[in-house]
């Protein structure tokens, strides 16, 4: 036999227990017409009468009365259950692994690892940073991933972070001693650190020069420390090159052409999902990714440096 709906379960056990359809629906906030519907749908459901109808009021038949006993023990079963998960994620325990870019482990898990685990005692965090390129690929063996761009076909599950919204720097000397760039293609030109393809856009226009670095480095604190050098010109994130000790020593260069920024987003598996471990971990760092209180402001105000969240793939530095 099929499982009942809940719902007509917990009708009739509110039938049974209130004596009267019209004192079973105040109890459940629902029409008496409503009630009687779910009590008939169960009994055709069982095949059987629950309870007899009369002018004077309900009956329980007898097996209405076992049922209804047998009903109650499931319903406080269930209940217990869902105390119990609850319980489990206030106060979820065990390892969790994760692993994220170097550059996310070294500017918000390291800040914020204390915060998380000072409200969750119970738990421990194995983080397992990686720095071997941005297509890097989630192992069965990790609870949660992090990549900087989401993959276009995953059997996991997504959560998207706010993106990262960077722009091209260079310092005031370097700007001085080799000048500014005009258009896109006068990046050519100059000396420039990063990796890959610098994608910009201006409205619908998009530029992608072909530059050959001088430096190659995927590290946006390579490439901080090298422009404020006057080394180079290097794409930052927007909060970097806004930091008090940064942005009066860094011009931008070409404003009006924006790069792709970086998206996050966090990979788990379908399961994963109802493991409160994951789930505290999910939705504490969604209370400081992108907000003004991300570790990597520097008390920075975080408006206009992030994206919205989205699971759309975009390129890396």
């Amino acid at each position: 036999m099929d499982i009942p709906d809940l719902n007509d379960v917990r009708t009739f056990v509110a039938v049974g227990q209130e004596g009267t359809l019209t004192a079973a629906a105040k109890e459940l906030k629902l029409p008496t017409s409503t009630v009687s519907r779910a009590l008939t749908r169960l009994e055709k459901h069982l095949n059987v009468l629950l309870v007899q109808r009369s002018p004077r009021g309900l009956v329980v038949t007898d097996f209405g009365k076992e049922y209804l006993q047998t009903c109650k023990r499931a319903l406080r079963t269930l209940k217990d259950g869902g105390e119990s998960l609850e319980s489990h994620r206030e106060r979820p325990s065990g390892l969790i692994k994760v692993a994220c870019p170097i550059t996310m482990a070294r500017s918000i898990f390291a800040p914020l690892l204390p915060d998380l685990l000072g409200r969750y005692p119970e738990l421990r965090v194995e983080l397992e940073p990686y720095s071997s390129g941005w297509d890097q690929e989630p192992r069965e063996d990790v609870d949660v991933f992090f990549k900087v761009r989401a993959p276009r076909d995953s059997i996991r599950r997504v959560r998207p972070y706010p993106g990262t919204k960077r722009g091209l720097f260079a310092s005031q000397e370097y700007v001085k001693s080799r000048g500014n760039a005009a258009t896109p293609d006068d990046l050519v030109a100059h000396t420039c650190i990063g990796s890959g393809t610098w994608k910009l856009t201006r409205g619908l226009k998009v530029a992608a020069p072909n530059i050959l670095f001088r430096v190659v480095a995927s590290d946006p604190v390579v490439h901080l420390d090298l422009a404020l050098s006057g080394f180079g010109i290097a794409i930052l994130p927007l909060y970097m090159a806004k930091r008090p000790g940064t942005r009066n020593r860094l011009m931008p260069i070409l404003p009006l052409w924006n790069p792709e920024p970086i998206t996050l987003c966090a990979l788990f598996s379908g399961p994963a999902r109802l493991t409160p471990k994951v789930q505290v971990l999910l939705d504490f760092l969604a209370e400081y990714i992108g907000t003004d209180r991300d570790p990597r402001l520097h008390s920075v105000p975080a408006k206009g440096l992030f994206t919205e969240p989205t699971v759309e793939p975009t390129s890396g530095p």
